[in-house]
């Protein structure tokens, strides 16, 4: 399956709003660094019709030690982030079933 990079996406920005790389990077960092503040601040980021970046709690519980699997050790509660698909995101991608199955066939 390909991968559309972040370079790829810089590139593009650049090409559709008649902008340098250079500042269409810059505003491309510079959404990922305000999204990125504030998940670490605990805030959920909604982007109506695309999705929600949610900061959640992951449950501790416990773990196993790989070298001493008779040993369990404790696994922490930790905050991580989870996202969550907007309706329209959700029935475009769901429109891309038959070339996902056709690639599967390849």
């Amino acid at each position: 399956m390909p991968n559309f990079t972040k370079k790829e996406i810089i590139q593009e920005v650049s090409d559709r709003l008649g902008l340098t790389q250079t500042l269409s990077s810059k505003m491309f960092h510079l959404v990922l660094e305000i999204i990125e503040r504030e998940l670490a601040q605990a805030n959920n980021v909604v982007v109506r019709d695309f999705g929600t970046f949610e900061v959640k709690v992951a449950k501790g519980r416990p773990g196993r030690n790989p070298k001493d699997p008779d040993k369990t050790i404790p696994i922490p509660d930790r905050a991580v982030v989870k996202f969550q698909v907007g309706k329209a995101l959700k029935e475009r991608v769901s429109r891309t079933l038959p070339d996902l199955k056709q690639r599967e066939i390849s």
